[in-house]
Formats: C-alpha cells, structure tokens, sequence
C-alpha cells in the first residue's frame, strides 16, 4: 500500500517550496510581460501545471503573490549586493554587480533561472504589503550606495545617492537590449558597460558645459496653450511614473484634472490609447531635443552634454516628465514593439552623436551601442530624482551633480 503523504511528511515541506517558487517564478513572467492586471491565477496555474484552486493553496488573493514575487526579486538582489559589496573597492563592487547581472541574462536566457521582477507596480499594493517591501528596497539600495563607500560630508552622500539610483536602473534596463546580443559576446558586454560606468567619455581636463538649446518651447509643457489632451498627457505620465499602469486609473487621472471619466472617454477610447500617446509624446521630445543639439554650433562633447542637461532639467523641474520606460508593461504586446523601436531609435541617434564626437577626438571612444543604452538608463531614473534635485538651491548644480555619473564615470570626485 503506498504511503500517503501529509504535511508531516519530511519531505513535503520541500515539495511545498518548490512548488511555490514555481508559481513565484511564473507570476514574475507574468507580471514583466503584462503588469499586474494582465497576471491572473488561472494563467500562473496553468504555466505550472496546477488548477487555478491550487494557487490558492498558496496564495489566498493576487496581492499576496505579487507581493512574493517583488519579495523574492528584492532578495535576490539583495544578496547579489551583498556578494559584490565583499569586495575591496568600489570599482572592484561595480564590476561584480554588473558581471553578476549579465551572468543573470544568460542564466535566464538558457532557462536555468527565472527572471527577476519590474518593480513598477509596488506601489500599487496594500498598505501593509507597500511598508514591508519598502523596508527591503531602502535596506537594498543603501546596500548599493555602500559600494561607493563611506561619504565624508553631504555633497558626497547626494552623489553616491544618485549613483546608486543609476546603478539600479542600468541593471533594470538590461532585459531591453542585451537580447540583440549573442551570449557569447556577454564577457566583451561587461568589459564595455564597466568602460563607460567606470570612466565615463569625458576626456581628461573637459569642463562641463551645456549651451542652452535652440526652440526648448518644441519640449517644454504648454499646457495652458494645447488645451485638454495636453492636460491628460501631463497628468497620466505623472501617474503612471509615480505609481505605475496599475495605479493610474481612469478614475484617478480625471479626478486629477477634476474632470468626469465621462470627460476622459469624451478624449480617449481606452487608457491604454492614452499610454500609448504618453510614449509617443516622451519619445517626441526626446527627439526634439537631440536634434536641437546636434544644430548648434559646437564639437561632439558640448552637444552631446547640453541634450543630457535639457533632458535632466525637463525630468527634475517640468510639469510633464518623460514617461518611465517601466509603463511599457501596459502596452500590449501586439503593440509594444513598436514603441521599443522608438527607444532603439533614440539610442541610435546617441549613438551617432557619440561616433561623430569619436571621430573629432572631442570624447573617449566607447562602445557607443552600449554608451548609448547607460545614457537612456540615466535619463529614465531621473524623473525619481525629483525630490533629490530639490535639495540643490541651483537647479543646474543638481543636473551637473546627476549627469556626471555618465559624464566623468562613478568612480571620480571631480565632476567637471
């Protein structure tokens, strides 16, 4: 007769586990690739093999699952943080970091480990739920300052601060386009993202010095003068980069705007045609930008920081930010290409900014594929700088502060 097996049973405890990291694992596909209104239990159960009352088994509501997911990527990173702070120096705590996240995408592109979780959405969470992971995020993130060592005085604590935001963020960023490279050049990826983290493209003895640029009014908000759509475009990227797709309802978009959702509807057939126009508008300016730089009379080095310094002042102070990178988990899939084709876009045009300063000898020659990528990463975290920035009596000290990470490298004091 075969035995039967309770949760007495020593081994059932680890089947248990296993078991549940499963589902943990599937949620956090899931949730990367549809948010959390597109991750349902009958979706998770059905990718681990289970009825849909199974998952309950483990996890009562979806909150719960989610917030496993979120604990278990938090976690993960934690002790990836912990390994690379072992380290002796802060260059030596970077490299590994990094190293350990490229090994990452390789490990999860053979499908050996899972993927690790967007973070966008937390906020969206209970209260409760919303402290406690919090707590773990801030425990990590000073894990990360940690690496730059011990700041002497609160310059230097603001620019270790902004360091370890930026930091986060290039390994966030990863998943968008380190798939265009083979696993077998990942070794040659490190040494090149350590390059530009480490040493930045300035050139010894270049100052810091952004020109204003030509037609800012192409970028700046002018909501008064666009009218309504202007209006929904400010206040759902707000929302959105504050509380992710989730969080940005309908309802509280128009509320917001003390309008009716009857108003919202009036303007927009779906939310997610809204988000959509929110990228669309992002990537707009973005582009407005670059092409205002390369337009001025100048060598490669000035125009590429000037574009640098009008779109961190434009995510630090403007009233409509760019929209977070992070919200692309809104966009349906069927749709969501061509919104990354708009980002490689982008990055290409920096790119040719970085290859035209190359040939002019006005920067360091960098890999200007992946400068491009760091400098993309850097942009996209700065809107949550907002609060940081403030703490500057001048706006331009804050963006030279946070630039010169890219700039000069995160290894220098001396920030132009």
């Amino acid at each position: 007769m075969a035995a039967t097996t309770s949760r007495e049973d020593p081994a059932e405890p680890d089947r248990f586990g296993r078991k549940k990291q499963d589902i943990v694992r599937a949620a956090t596909t899931l949730l990367n690739d549809h948010g959390i209104k597109g991750t349902t239990f009958q979706e998770v159960a059905r990718m681990v093999g289970l009825n849909t009352s199974s998952i309950t088994y483990y996890f009562r509501r979806k909150e719960q699952l989610v917030q496993a997911v979120y604990d278990a990527t938090i976690e993960r990173m934690s002790a990836m943080a912990d390994e690379a702070g072992a380290h002796p120096t802060p260059r030596e705590r970077v490299a590994h970091w990094v190293g350990m996240h490229i090994d990452l995408r390789d490990s999860i592109r053979r499908g050996s480990e899972g993927r690790i979780a967007v973070l966008s959405e937390m906020r969206t969470l209970p209260e409760d739920m919303l402290r406690a992971l919090n707590d773990s995020y801030v425990k990590l993130f000073r894990k990360i300052r940690g690496f730059f060592g011990e700041p002497e005085d609160d310059a230097e604590k603001r620019l270790s601060t902004a360091r370890a935001h930026i930091l986060l963020e290039i390994v966030f960023w990863l998943p968008a386009w380190t798939p265009l490279y083979s696993s077998r050049d990942f070794e040659r990826v490190k040494d090149r993202l350590m390059d530009v983290i480490g040493n930045g493209i300035a050139l010894p003895g270049k100052n810091w010095p952004p020109l204003p640029l030509p037609h800012s009014e192409g970028w700046r908000s002018r909501t008064a003068e666009q009218g309504p759509q202007a209006e929904f475009l400010r206040m759902a990227t707000q929302m959105i980069n504050q509380r992710g797709y989730k969080g940005a309802s309908v309802q509280s978009i128009a509320s917001g705007l003390n309008v009716t959702k009857g108003s919202f509807y009036h303007h927009h057939d779906a939310k997610d045609d809204l988000v959509l126009q929110c990228f669309e508008n992002s990537y707009e300016r973005l582009s407005a930008v670059q092409l205002a730089a390369l337009s001025l009379d100048a060598d490669g080095w000035t125009r590429i920081v000037s574009s640098i310094a009008e779109l961190l002042d434009l995510q630090f102070r403007d009233p409509t930010p760019l929209l977070r990178t992070a919200a692309l988990q809104a966009v349906p899939i069927e749709r969501r290409n061509t919104v990354l084709q708009r980002s490689e876009r982008v990055a290409r045009r920096f790119s040719g900014m970085l290859v035209d300063a190359f040939a002019e000898g006005s920067i360091r020659i960098v890999d200007p594929l992946i400068a491009a990528q760091v400098l993309l990463a850097t942009l996209n975290a700065a809107y949550e700088m907002r609060g940081w920035s403030e703490g500057f009596d001048d706006p331009a000290e804050a963006v030279r502060c946070y630039a010169c990470s890219f700039a000069y490298g995160m290894f220098t004091g001396d920030c132009g």
